[in-house]
């Protein structure tokens, strides 16, 4: 038996001898190249392609676009046997490659157009799957990458492919990814979430039988049949939920919980009665938290989603969410256009949404669709280039003059022309996905009103637009200001009221209008001044009839006067507690417990009780080791008299004013500093300092660190 025939054991013949074809390439080709770990190259091809296959199930043809994409991307000038492989194999390199030239400037700021280009670049759906499965092979190797590239492509994986597996439906893939983020980006939270989990695992078997059981008589006399789903969530998942909610691990509810899945008819009617009936059952043998209840059976969510959950509380006073849907329900909140990752709110839109779902389905019935049938990405959009590699997202139909306007508007403004791929080409020129355009401008450029006729983004649009305006505001004001200025020298005014009557025999439609058409010269200053002068001889002509229409009356007036005519007129250990008589418990020195910590006890055999964080590197031993000398234990109400020594590590920039800036905060709490050892790091540019504190509890301890993490120069802080 072959290695193919090994490794690849249920493809049929003929796809093992495909699978075989295109390893041998990649064997050949990549035989002098190494991993990060010494071992060859093949190895992470071989490994991927075993995801692909035996993970994922994804037919032959994957697993040889596969081998034969890493050995195209890492030896691009080595020519591949094209002709020995189908149209259908040769797509899939080719947007694998295509993915693989992606070099994201910024993931954290633009991780929803990568995720999109991605998409953009996977004409076969698959592609999109196959790249998924190389991230995970890269995850579970993590250990073997320098710490820089490891940071990088935890980010990567954590703003594209997680969300990207989630949407596909690749949910174990998706979870294993989340979980070797969490324990590489926080590694602390990481082993005080799942050591908490070990040590309560028992805690939710017997917790699941006690619930279980008098519910299931209930239900079989009331003749509902219906399958149980029980979950535990991810520590990812609970970490994320504990930032959210700003609780702890113990706040957060649903950490466990058990889904009702009814079966019942597609009668809408029926399914709301049989969900309410099994709500009921369940809410008579455990108290319900109402604040907690979420009917989305009556008020669906605007995505469809349907599901009634509760949160009910045992005899023991234990939390458990409930949910209850019926199968119906169940299908399409895992696989419909309710699917879980649309409801809990990640970030989509429809048209790539509607792909990610076809994409789905074909991935769950490929024996229902032709190859021709495959569904294409979505084509609204395209994907280009800086000269620098930054990506910029356009809409299809995109030109030369659309991107300059996307990069800034200075320089859409004062664009000429542009290169693409090297090749110069006039502002009219349409883009495609992977151009990777360059810009020329020129300084005595001007927008034209054309241009509106050819490009199709609306910033570019709008900008123009803008530009024009503003251009007519400056011949507005050129014109104002010469108008004005010719004025003073022929020493006349032009009244609102002039001007009003002017613009409206003249037909100018605005103020900007009129002081436009003089800046641009359409209209003549001497026009306006000739009515002025017009205007103020027929007003002086009326002045002068109507003061001696005046004094005519005041004549008249005076000499009736003179005529005289005229008128006159559970088993707990409470630390520092009273009565424990016999007992006698020491703090851990591997990590350190300060009042307020998770903590638990662990029982000696001649050193009575050692109190351990719940988070210390040794708990996970001693938990899954010696679970029957594991104590609860719990502080007390107040704090002993007593100190805590704590070491914290701190990572700051090599700057004098540090260590005293250190030193003032620690003496500004109630905190005393036991020892302090500074190393410079010439490699790194840092100094690397350890502290020991002496503090009366984790409150005091949480605001020393708060505040030496706010110093100016501080990289890291970290407790010990």
């Amino acid at each position: 038996m072959d290695l193919i025939e090994s490794k690849f054991p249920h493809y049929s013949e003929e796809g093992r001898i495909l699978i075989r074809k295109a390893y041998l390439v990649s064997e050949d080709i990549l035989r002098d190249d190494r991993r990060d770990n010494g071992k060859p190259f093949i190895e992470h091809p071989m490994n991927t392609a075993l995801i692909v296959s035996d993970e994922i199930g994804l037919q032959a043809e994957c697993v040889a676009a596969v081998f034969l994409h890493e050995a195209q991307r890492m030896h691009p000038e080595a020519p591949l046997p094209l002709d020995e492989f189908s149209p259908e194999v040769l797509t899939m390199v080719e947007g694998l490659g295509k993915i693989s030239t992606i070099k994201p400037k910024d993931t954290r700021l633009e991780a929803e157009n990568y995720k999109k280009l991605i998409v953009q670049y996977s004409k076969d759906p698959r592609v999109t799957v196959l790249k998924i499965a190389d991230r995970l092979e890269i995850m579970r190797n993590l250990d073997m990458f320098p710490r820089s590239s490891r940071e990088r492509k935890i980010l990567e994986t954590l703003m594209l492919y997680i969300p990207l597996a989630h949407q596909l439906g690749l949910y174990n893939i998706k979870s294993e990814m989340e979980d070797i983020y969490f324990r590489h980006a926080e590694p602390e939270q990481y082993r005080s979430i799942t050591n908490k989990l070990k040590a309560t695992e028992k805690d939710r078997i017997n917790l699941t039988n006690e619930f279980i059981e008098p519910l299931k008589k209930t239900l079989s006399d009331a003749g509902i049949s219906y399958k149980l789903k029980i979950r535990t969530k991810t520590a990812y998942s609970i970490f994320k939920k504990m930032k959210a909610q700003k609780v702890p691990f113990e706040g957060v509810y649903d950490v466990f919980a058990i889904r009702f899945i009814i079966d019942c008819e597609d009668d809408h009617a029926k399914e709301l009665d049989l969900c309410w009936k099994v709500y009921s059952y369940v809410t008579q043998e455990y108290e319900a938290d109402t604040s907690r209840l979420r009917d989305w059976l009556t008020n669906p969510k605007p995505n469809g989603y349907e599901s009634l959950h509760i949160t009910v509380k045992n005899r023991d006073g234990a939390y458990v969410e409930v949910q209850i849907r019926t199968k119906r329900m169940d299908d399409e909140a895992e696989n419909g256009h309710a699917a879980h990752w649309s409801y809990k709110g990640i970030r989509h839109e429809k048209n790539l949404d509607r792909w990610l779902t076809r994409v789905r389905y074909n991935l769950e019935h490929p024996q229902q669709m032709e190859p021709e049938e495959l569904p294409q990405p979505p084509e609204d959009e395209i994907f280009v280039f800086t000269p620098t590699g930054e990506l910029r997202i356009l809409s299809k139909g995109a030109t030369v003059l659309d991107f300059a306007f996307n990069i800034h508007t200075g320089i859409g403004l004062k664009c000429i022309g542009g290169k693409v791929n090297g090749k110069a080409v006039p502002i009219k020129e349409e883009l495609c996905t992977g151009d990777v355009v360059e810009i020329m401008t020129g300084k005595n450029r001007k927008p034209s009103a054309d241009w509106l006729n050819f490009v199709v983004t609306s910033k570019a649009r709008g900008k123009i637009r803008q530009a024009l305006h503003e251009e007519e505001n400056k011949k507005a004001s050129e014109g104002k200001e010469l108008l004005e200025r010719r004025l003073k020298n022929w020493k006349l005014d032009l009244p609102d009221e002039m001007l009003s009557e002017f613009m409206k025999k003249n037909c100018y439609p605005g103020v900007k209008e009129f002081y436009s058409a003089i800046g641009d010269g359409t209209l003549d200053v001497n026009v306006v001044k000739n009515y002025i002068l017009e205007h103020d001889a027929m007003v002086a002509r009326a002045q002068e009839a109507a003061k001696a229409a005046e004094e005519k009356k005041m004549e008249e007036s005076r000499e009736r006067w003179q005529s005289g005519k005229g008128s006159k007129g559970d088993d707990i250990l409470v630390l520092n507690a009273k009565g424990l008589k016999g007992l006698s418990y020491k703090m851990a020195k591997c990590c350190n417990p300060v009042f307020g910590d998770d903590v638990f006890g662990f029982v000696t055999r001649d050193d009575g009780i050692k109190i351990h964080r719940i988070s210390c590197p040794n708990a996970a031993r001693l938990i899954e080791m010696y679970p029957y000398r594991i104590q609860k234990v719990k502080w007390a109400d107040t704090p002993s008299s007593g100190s805590f020594q704590v070491t914290l590590k701190v990572i700051s920039s090599i700057e004098s004013q540090v260590i005293n800036q250190i030193m003032n905060v620690i003496g500004t709490f109630k905190a005393s500093l036991r020892s302090f050892n500074v190393e410079e790091n010439s490699r790194n540019g840092t100094y690397d300092i350890t502290l020991k504190v002496s503090v009366p509890s984790n409150m005091e301890l949480d605001k020393v660190v708060s505040q030496i993490r706010a110093l100016k120069n501080i990289q890291k802080v970290s407790r010990v």
